[in-house]
């Protein structure tokens, strides 16, 4: 008895069902957020709102407050009851032995049994509806009759009293039975206009999921051939570690055994000159000048002579020294091949970016090597060409991209304004249209002001990030269509891509302004 008065304190005087997402207006009663939102937006139309318990008045529409304490109630005493389907009713008149009802008269307020029933029916005329043990609710809780009526401007149950002589008189009602139809046809358009929504929305989350499952996929392959790359380049080191140990081991066996041979050769020398040493001071002490000078095994040398040392006076030359050139030469070819190998694993190609001198425009020059450009803002006399640049200082590369990975880096001087476009060769030369960004047949980047901007056919957008190291990265797949912009700071940051269906081959532009320069680093 007491979960069936707790119930019914439970729920929304609009829907007679357990609150959902219960709100408050600031008369204090509750209602389920969707079931005063729709009184509310009826009422709007008549141009007042009221209370549809009180009838408390409210100049503008009254803000909704969540009820998070009868929300939390509501949910624990939904746990904590079985399911409605699953309560039995039984019947109020058979008291010797416990009946299942099949119907409840809102009326009598009793369940009835098949047998009670039917007397029930021949003597009066009540409404009767599937056994509930619940009526609270379906009687008005001002005049505690059977609710028969809905008020459609007030979104509110009625009795007949309260179409009669109650705050709804004179309004237009309709039977429950009708107004409940109406609102079934309503929530059924609802649904008609929901459920493309959902399975758009459905597709577009199992899209997601096929895109998060396929990344997961291809990260797991990534980290795979990552690992066997690395692998590789171990090995490899291992390598070159093995032949530049083996090559400074091959000069100091070299050196040593040099060495070891004179340190031989002049020790004998030693041991022949202690000889002659010893006979000499024997020779000074005799007293005989007779045996003296008859004494024939005296052999004077001159110190420092080739004949005593073999002719190299017991020196090693500089030139037998270990050769750090050499070794560095070693271990320099190896690892450049460690990194030619890899590049070549990932099938990228790296161009010998050089700078065309011929179209060199009027106010930007270049450095020697051909991979420097510098504006220089002062005019030259440089013959004319229908190839140059007229209208903007943008320099030109000889080489064009006609297919496949092509990787290089570039590096500003961080002063002035610089910009770095790939183009068609059929761009114009002249005129706006000649210009970065300015049409259908350049894809740019450029930095000035702190910033990044990209530029294609005329539409700019400035990219989020700002630029924090001076030095860029260019990925270029050719027939993939993609144009790629790094910043290469630690870590890299992917800047920008630009995606196409490229129909030409590509020249490398750079735009150089207001003392700015930029270097190829390919």
């Amino acid at each position: 008895m007491a979960s069936a008065e707790l119930r019914d304190e439970l729920n929304c005087s609009i829907c007679l069902s357990l609150y959902t997402d219960p709100v408050s207006l600031r008369c204090g009663h509750n209602f389920c957020r969707s079931c005063i939102v729709s009184v509310l937006d009826a009422q709007e139309a008549a141009g007042g709102y009221s209370c549809p318990d009180c009838r408390a008045e409210y100049p503008e529409r009254p803000a909704l407050e969540k009820n998070r304490k009868l929300r939390n109630i509501v949910e624990r005493f939904s746990s904590t009851q079985p399911d409605m389907k699953e309560i039995r009713i039984f019947c109020t008149y058979c008291t010797k032995s416990l009946v299942p009802a099949v119907r409840t008269c809102l009326h009598c307020e009793s369940s009835l049994c098949d047998d009670h029933l039917t007397a029930h029916n021949k003597e009066l005329d009540h409404i009767l509806t599937e056994p509930t043990g619940s009526l609270g609710y379906k009687k008005c809780s001002l005049h505690k009759k059977v609710l028969e009526y809905y008020c459609p401007q007030d979104a509110a149950c009625l009795c007949v009293s309260c179409c009669l002589v109650g705050e709804h008189r004179g309004h237009q009602v309709e039977l429950l039975d009708e107004a409940s139809e109406k609102k079934k046809e309503k929530l059924r358009e609802y649904l008609d206009k929901l459920n493309p929504q959902k399975a758009e929305i459905d597709t577009r989350v199992q899209n997601l999921q096929d895109r998060k499952r396929k990344t997961q996929e291809k990260a797991s392959d990534k980290r795979k051939n990552l690992s066997k790359t690395f692998m590789d380049i171990k090995k490899q080191l291992e390598k070159v570690e093995k032949k530049a140990l083996s090559e400074v081991s091959r000069q100091e066996e070299k050196i040593v055994s040099q060495i070891s041979h004179l340190i031989k050769k002049l020790e004998i020398q030693e041991d022949e000159l202690s000889r002659k040493m010893h006979h000499m001071e024997e020779m000074c002490r005799v007293t005989d000048p007779i045996r003296l000078l008859q004494e024939s095994d005296i052999t004077v040398c001159s110190h420092g002579g080739d004949e005593d040392t073999g002719g190299d006076g017991g020196e090693v030359s500089s030139e037998e020294d270990l050769d750090e050139v050499l070794i560095s030469l070693t271990l320099h070819r190896s690892m450049r091949d460690i990194g030619t190998n890899v590049t070549s694993e990932l099938r990228v190609h790296v161009p010998d970016i050089l700078l065309d001198v011929d179209v060199a425009p009027q106010g930007s020059g270049f450095h020697k090597d051909l991979k420097m450009a510098i504006y220089l803002g002062e005019k030259h006399n440089r013959p004319k060409s229908s190839r140059r640049f007229v209208s903007y200082s943008q320099l030109l590369s000889r080489c064009v991209l006609s297919s496949g990975r092509h990787y290089w880096e570039v590096e500003w001087d961080q002063i002035g304004v610089f910009g770095i476009r790939l183009s068609y060769p059929s761009i114009e030369r002249e005129g706006e249209q000649s210009g970065i960004g300015y049409n259908d047949k350049s894809w740019c980047l450029g930095m000035y002001d702190g910033e990044y901007n990209v530029w294609h056919n005329s539409d700019e957008l400035t990219l989020s990030v700002k630029p924090t190291c001076p030095t860029l990265g260019v990925f270029l797949d050719h027939e993939a269509g993609c144009l790629t912009f790094y910043e290469l700071c630690d870590p890299i940051r992917h800047l920008h891509t630009f995606t196409a269906s490229f129909t030409e081959p590509l020249h490398v532009i750079f735009y150089v302004y207001d003392g700015a320069s930029v270097t190829i680093r390919s």
